[in-house]
This record gives structure tokens, sequence and C-alpha cells, in this order.
């Protein structure tokens, strides 16, 4: 039977942080996953480039009944340090938007960078490993595998969330947290597109791949200026994933298709230069044509020229379009949800060590904890902070 310091279950993000650092500072630990590979989900992210930071983390940017745990570990290693790291492996990275940061080649880059600080840290890595049962006793941790038992006398649990169950992902988190009595929320997929009611999505359709900026906002007032795409199945982009998280079922959201235009100002203009110019081709100059036409055809844009257009026409135009009320019939679910809202309570955790307070020895990272972060690298960030903050109490620092 092997004997460590700490097992670590689950090799995505932040598990092999934490080995690295944990193993680096002179703890034995051994890193188990059931996948065939190290950094599934990673290599997955960001379009398979891993947005694996972002330039404008802040606590107000993540989602959890306990808003101010994700504080101490955010400030303690912080997105530059992290972004120290890659640059010192010599990644090279660029910022795409809003502060987001991608590596200029692959994903796989930030992979082969935490398998060389696990070996740094001499940590011992079981790949195709399931776990079969864990119990407690005096000395720790007796983990029972496909093949043999190994003794901890820590044990980390960084299994993630439901999002992306074809990348192997698994309740398996949960479990182990009811089973040592923690307390843990419901869950629910986020960072997820929305699916539509059958009418609209069946008029809506012809619109799939049509991309628009947008302000989008939720019936509790958050909002988000991003881009929005059609789909066949409904709503994605960038706006719909971030509100989604935000979003409960059966409620509406207030899309704006022109959050740049002042459309009375526009149509005025262009009626006293072009009062014969149709209404269609006008809205063309600011919107997709396969939009403006899919909404005439709707009869939400009216078929008329611009002095045709009347004062009650223009004011219902500028509602349609600059505040469309959708009420979504769902979302796509984990299967393609960006990250799982909900988990482990952390009113069960502490905020500076991961470690369950009730539970010595064992501690909880990344996803799998009621900690959900924007789109953006956001995520990313939350497990390498989490990952770091456990291996400084693993390595009794």
């Amino acid at each position: 039977m092997g004997k460590f310091d700490a097992v670590i279950i689950g090799a995505g993000a932040a598990g092999m942080f934490c080995a690295a650092m944990a193993g680096q500072a002179g703890s034995r630990v051994l890193l188990i996953d059931n996948g065939k590979k190290p950094g599934r989900k990673i290599l997955m992210s960001g379009g398979g480039r891993c947005n694996f930071t972002n330039l404008y983390i802040e606590p107000a940017a993540y989602l959890s009944q306990n808003p101010h745990f994700c504080k101490s570990a955010l400030a303690r290693y912080t997105q530059w340090d992290f972004i120290d790291m890659v640059s010192k492996h010599g990644i090279a990275w660029h910022e795409k938007t809003l502060g987001q940061l991608f590596c200029d080649d692959s994903a796989q880059q930030i992979v082969d960078m935490l398998v060389a600080e696990c070996e740094k840290g001499q940590v011992i890595t079981r790949l195709r490993s399931e776990v079969l049962g864990i119990e407690r006793d005096e000395n720790g941790y007796a983990i029972q595998l496909n093949g043999d038992t190994v003794q901890a006398a820590k044990l980390v649990i960084a299994t993630g969330g439901l999002s992306m169950p074809g990348l192997g992902a698994t309740p398996f988190g949960y479990k182990i947290a009811e089973q040592f009595g923690l307390k843990v929320l419901p869950t629910r997929a986020g960072l997820v597109p929305f699916t539509l009611h059958k009418p609209l999505l069946e008029q809506l359709q012809v619109l799939s791949g049509v991309s628009v900026p947008s302000v989008i906002t939720a019936e509790n007032g958050v909002s988000f200026r991003e881009s929005l795409l059609f789909t066949h199945r409904g709503l994605s982009g960038p706006a719909v994933l971030q509100l989604s998280s935000y979003w409960q079922p059966g409620e509406f959201v207030s899309v704006n298709l022109l959050p740049d235009t002042d459309l009375d100002e526009l149509l005025n203009e262009q009626r006293n230069a072009h009062p014969n110019q149709s209404l269609k081709n006008t809205l063309g100059m600011v919107l997709p044509k396969r939009l403006v036409e899919c909404l005439q055809q709707l009869g939400q844009i009216p078929d008329v020229t611009l002095k045709q257009l009347n004062t009650r026409q223009q004011s219902e135009l500028t509602d349609t379009l600059q505040n469309w009320r959708v009420q979504p019939n769902g979302t796509e679910g984990y299967r393609t949800a960006e990250v799982t809202l909900g988990g482990v309570d952390t009113k069960e955790l502490s905020s500076r060590t991961m470690e369950a307070r009730n539970v010595p020895g064992l501690y909880f990272i990344g996803e799998v904890m009621d900690v959900s972060g924007w789109l953006g690298g956001y995520n990313f960030q939350w497990a390498w902070s989490s990952a770091w903050a456990c291996a400084q109490d693993l390595a009794g620092e």
C-alpha cells in the first residue's frame, strides 16, 4: 500500500496545479484521474487556445451563496502570478477582448507546463485510475483504487462539476462531500446557451450563424454587453453565456440589438436625407440584413418608406429592437455548459486553506465548490488561486 502526504483526485486545472505546488513545497503527492490524459477540459477551452486567466479578475465576477469566500485566495495568488509562470515557460499569449488572455499557439502548452511543474515537484501521477471507495481513520485517508489501496494524511477533491460530461465530468466530488457530512448546494448549468420555445425558434432558425453586438439584461438587473449569436437551437454568444448564470427558469431577458445606435436620431436623419428610402434598407445600415428581413417577415418591422413611418410605428420599432423581451425555454444543459453553478457549500470550508471545517485533512478546490466565475478566464483563475491556497496548507506553510 502506497503512503503519501496528500492524494489529489482530479487531474484538471486545479488538481494539477495544486499537486505541482504542494510537491515543490516538499509534500509527497499522488495525483489520480480516471481519464487517459490529464487536463482534458483545458485542451478544449478557449477554442483550443485556453483562456487561462483575465487581466481584470475581481471577486464581483464570481457567483456564490457566500460572495466573500473567494476574496482571500484570489488576493493571495493573482492573475499576475499565473501570467508570470506562463511567461517563465516561454508560452506566448495575447489579450483578446475584455482582458481575456489566450495562448498564441495551443492549450496543450498550458497542460505541458502543468505536467512539467508536477514533474519538478516529483508528483506521482496515475491515470485511468478509478476511485472505488474512501475511508477515514486516525491515520488519515485510505483510498481504494481499481488495483490497490493508497493511504494519505490529506485528501484533495479536484474533480470539477457536471459540465461537459463528454470530458469525464461526474458528480463524484459531491458524493464524497456528502459521504463526509458536508452540505452540497443544488447545481445547475452555467455559461450555457439558451433554447427557445417552438414557435419563436422556428421563426428565428433562418438566422442561425448571425451574430450582433448586444446588451442583454436579466430580470434581476444584471446585464452584459457582448455579442449575441443566433443558433439552430436558440441563442448563444458571449452575452447569452454570461447572462445564463443569472437567469432563472420562466424569467424573461431583455435584449438591446442596437446598443451603439440612437435609433430615433438615425431614422430622423435618414428621413430628412432620403425620405423615399425603405425602412428595411435603413436598418440594414446598422443590423445584419438577414435579421432585418426575418423581423420584417415576422411583422416586427413595417414594410414602409421612411416618410411613411409614423410616430407610433417608430416608437414600437425602437422598443422591438432595443428592448426585445424573450422568454427562453431553458438552456442546453450540462452537455455544453462551461461551468456548474452550486456545489459544495463554501460555508463548510476554510476560505484560507479550502479545508473542510469539520473534517480535518479533507479539501475541495476548483469548480466542485459553490464558486463560479464569468466567461473569459475567471474560472481558470479560481482553479489556480484555490489550488495554490490549498497547496500552502498541504505543505504546512
